[in-house]
C-alpha cells in the first residue's frame, strides 16, 4: 500500500504547529461547545423545509460538523453507532459490509440520503454503508419512525439524511490523519465566496491495513483503500438559490471468503464505485410561495473479483415541489416525485437486469403556532412493478409552556422486495409482496434548565408482509403475515460552560408474530453516553456505546453476546491556523463480536478493534 502521508510528515507538523503562539479564537474553532441537536438546530429532513428541531413532532436526532470532523479517518458506520437507536452492524473493520438496523426494522427499512439523494441501491436495497465518506457532511440528521410520505420506499424505521456543507467565505485547508493498522487519511479543500456566488472542492484519500474479520489461526488483515473528490458550485440569494454538486468515491476492500468446497477460507476483494451528481434551485416566487426542483444521478457499482460478479444501480430522480403559505400560521407542500431505476447484476450464471419506474404524489398540510405544531400528509406511489400504494401521517407537537411540549404521530410506510429478494441466488423468490407497516408513537420534552433537558418516547411498528428467511421452505425469502416492534427511548443532556454530558437508552422488542421469536441482528437494549469539556482552545471527550446480546440469524442458533466500546478524543487549536487532535476508537481494544458468520466452524465476525491516531489541520 502506499504511504501518502507519512507518519514522521506529521510528527513534523506538529511541532512546527507547537512553534505558533496560542491565542483564543471564537470565530475559527471547530470545537464549539458540544451540545448535539440543540434547541437551535435547523433540520429539513422532517418536513423537506428548515424548522427548528425544537418544533418537529418526532423524534430526531442530529450528528453535527463537531463531531464529524474529531476524526477524518472515523467512517459513516462508526458515526451511526453513537446513535442508541441504531444498531450497526459491520462484518469486519475499515470497508467490510455494514447493516443499520433502526428501532428494530430491517436493515433495508432506513433510507439514507444525500441531500435529498436517495442512496440506497435496488439490488440490495441497503445504501453501501460502508464505502460513503463523510469528507463534506455539514451535519448527518437521523428522523426516526416512517417518512414514506415525503420519501416513498424504504423509509419504514426512519431515515438518515447528509447534509452538505456551502462555503460562507473563503478559506482552504489541508489535514491529515496517522493511526494504527497504516491507517492514513489527507483531505484537501478550497472554498471560494463572491458576490453570492461559491465553489467548494474537495480532495481525499484513505488506505489502511485493516484487522482481523475472524479470529482462526492464520487469518490474515482486511486492507482497505478509498480515494474521492467532490465540487460544488452555485448562487445563493433570497429569492434564488441553484447548485451543481458531484461527489466521487471509489476503492477496494479486501475480505475472507469461506469455501463449503474446501472448508477454508480464502482471500476476496471487491471494487466499488459511486457516483453522485445532483441539480437543485430554490426560488421564492413571491413572499408566500416557494418553488423547489432537483435533477438527481446515481451510480453504485460493485466489482466481486476472483469470481467475475459486477452489479450496476443506476437511478436517475426527478423531483418538483411547491410550498404555498396559506396564512401566517399555516403553510401546504405539494410536488411529485419521478425515479427511474436500472439493476444489472453480471454472473457467471442468473445474470438479470430489471428496469423500473417509480413516481409519487404527496402532499402536506402544516401547522405553526406558539403552542400547537401539527404535520399531516399523504401520498400515493405508483410503482411500474407492484402497482399503487398509498400511505399517510398525521402528527402534532403541542407546548404546554416554551420549555415543556408533548408529541404524537401515526404514520404508514412501505418498501418494494429487492432485485436480490426476487432473482438472487438460490434464496430468491419472485413471488414477494411489498412490505407495509403501520407505527404509532408518543413523546415529551423537558427543558428542565438552562443547562439540563429530558425526553422520552414510546413507539410502535406493525409491519405486514416482512420478508424473511422461511424455514419451512427450505429458507428461502417468504413474506411474513406479521411483525410488531415495541420500543422506548429515553435522553438527558447537559450543558453549562466549557462542560457538556449526553446520554440516551434505547429499548426495542422485534418478534416475529407467527413464531413468537426475536428477530435477528435486534439487540433489545443499547445506551449512548458521551461528556468531556470543549474550550474554544482544548478540548476532550469520551464517548461510550453498550449493546446487549441478540441473536445472529434466521439460519442458525447462534447469539451475539453484549459488547461495550469506549472511544477518547481531544484537540489543541494551537492557533487561528492550526489544530492538533487525537482519537482512540475502541481505547479498550475489544474484538467483540459482530454477526455469525453462519459457517460450520463456530466463526464470528468480529469488530475492527482499536486504532489510536493523531492528526493536524491547517487552515487559511
Amino acid at each position: 500500500m502506499s504511504t501518502l502521508f507519512q507518519p514522521t510528515a506529521l510528527v513534523g507538523a506538529i511541532a512546527l504547529a507547537m512553534g505558533f503562539s496560542t491565542s483564543v479564537f471564537a470565530a475559527e474553532s471547530q470545537d464549539q461547545r458540544v451540545v448535539n441537536a440543540a434547541l437551535d438546530t435547523l433540520v429539513v429532513t422532517a418536513s423537506r423545509s428548515e424548522q427548528n428541531i425544537k418544533d418537529v413532532p418526532a423524534r430526531i436526532n442530529v450528528i453535527g460538523t463537531d463531531q464529524i470532523e474529531q476524526s477524518p479517518i472515523a467512517s459513516f458506520p462508526q458515526l451511526m453507532m453513537t446513535d442508541a437507536s441504531i444498531n450497526m452492524v459491520q462484518s469486519g473493520g475499515y470497508g467490510q459490509i455494514a447493516s443499520l438496523f433502526m428501532r428494530g426494522t430491517e436493515s433495508d427499512h432506513t433510507l439514507v440520503l444525500r441531500d435529498g439523494v436517495r442512496l440506497n441501491n435496488d439490488a440490495s436495497g441497503l445504501a453501501s454503508n460502508s464505502f460513503i465518506d463523510t469528507t463534506e457532511i455539514k451535519q448527518i440528521e437521523i428522523l426516526k419512525g416512517p417518512a414514506s410520505v415525503l420519501y416513498g420506499t424504504n423509509a419504514i424505521g426512519g431515515v438518515v439524511q447528509m447534509i452538505t456543507k456551502t462555503p460562507s467565505k473563503n478559506s482552504a485547508f489541508i489535514s491529515a490523519e496517522v493511526g494504527e493498522n497504516s491507517t492514513y487519511k489527507t483531505i484537501l479543500g478550497l472554498d471560494a465566496v463572491e458576490n453570492g456566488f461559491y465553489a467548494q472542492l474537495r480532495g481525499q484519500r484513505l488506505e489502511t491495513d485493516g484487522t482481523n474479520i475472524f479470529d482462526y489461526e492464520g487469518a490474515e488483515p482486511s486492507s482497505y483503500d478509498q480515494k474521492g473528490f467532490s465540487g460544488k458550485f452555485g448562487y445563493a440569494s433570497d429569492a434564488l438559490d441553484i447548485s451543481l454538486e458531484h461527489s466521487e468515491n471509489e476503492g477496494r476492500s479486501q475480505y475472507e471468503n469461506y469455501s463449503w468446497t474446501t472448508y477454508a477460507y480464502s482471500p476476496r476483494a471487491h471494487d466499488f464505485l459511486n457516483q453522485v451528481t445532483t441539480l437543485s434551485t430554490r426560488y421564492q416566487a413571491s413572499q408566500n410561495t416557494e418553488l423547489k426542483a432537483r435533477v438527481s444521478h446515481f451510480k453504485d457499482v460493485l466489482t466481486q473479483l476472483n469470481v467475475a460478479e459486477e452489479t450496476t444501480f443506476v437511478s436517475d430522480e426527478y423531483d418538483l415541489s411547491v410550498r404555498q403559505n396559506l396564512t401566517a400560521h399555516q403553510n401546504l407542500t405539494f410536488g411529485v416525485n419521478y425515479k427511474a431505476l436500472d439493476t444489472e447484476t453480471h454472473k457467471p450464471s442468473d445474470s438479470f437486469q430489471e428496469q423500473l419506474d417509480s413516481t409519487g404524489y404527496y402532499a402536506q398540510h402544516q401547522l405553526q403556532t406558539d403552542k400547537l405544531k401539527t404535520q399531516i400528509g399523504v401520498r400515493i406511489e405508483d410503482h411500474e412493478k407492484y402497482g399503487s400504494h398509498t400511505v399517510g401521517q398525521a402528527a402534532a407537537r403541542y407546548f404546554f409552556k416554551p420549555h415543556i411540549s408533548i408529541y404524537s404521530n401515526i404514520g404508514s410506510a412501505f418498501k418494494a422486495p429487492t432485485m436480490n429478494d426476487l432473482y438472487y441466488g438460490n434464496y430468491a423468490n419472485p413471488e414477494l409482496k411489498p412490505e407495509e407497516s403501520v407505527s404509532y408513537e408518543v413523546g415529551a420534552d423537558w427543558q428542565m434548565s438552562s443547562a439540563w433537558r429530558s425526553g422520552l418516547s414510546v413507539y410502535r411498528t406493525e409491519i405486514d408482509n416482512l420478508i424473511d428467511s422461511d424455514p419451512a421452505n427450505g429458507w428461502k425469502f417468504a413474506n411474513i403475515d406479521e411483525t410488531t416492534i415495541d420500543g422506548t427511548e429515553v435522553y438527558l443532556h447537559f450543558n453549562r460552560d466549557q462542560w457538556f454530558a449526553k446520554t440516551s437508552y434505547s429499548y426495542s422488542k422485534a418478534t416475529n408474530d407467527a413464531s413468537g421469536e426475536d428477530l435477528s441482528r435486534r439487540p433489545r437494549q443499547k445506551i449512548a453516553l458521551s461528556l468531556g469539556l470543549a474550550e474554544e482552545v482544548y478540548g476532550l471527550s469520551a464517548t461510550l456505546t453498550a449493546n446487549s446480546r441478540s441473536d445472529s440469524s434466521a439460519y442458525d442458533e447462534d447469539s451475539i453476546p453484549g459488547h461495550m466500546q469506549i472511544d477518547l478524543h481531544g484537540y489543541y487549536n494551537a492557533n487561528p491556523y492550526t489544530k492538533l487532535f487525537f482519537n482512540i476508537q475502541n481505547a479498550g481494544d475489544v474484538n467483540y463480536k459482530m454477526a455469525s458468520a453462519g459457517n460450520s466452524d463456530g466463526q464470528y465476525y468480529l469488530s475492527g478493534g482499536r486504532v489510536a491516531s493523531a492528526g493536524v489541520t491547517f487552515r487559511y
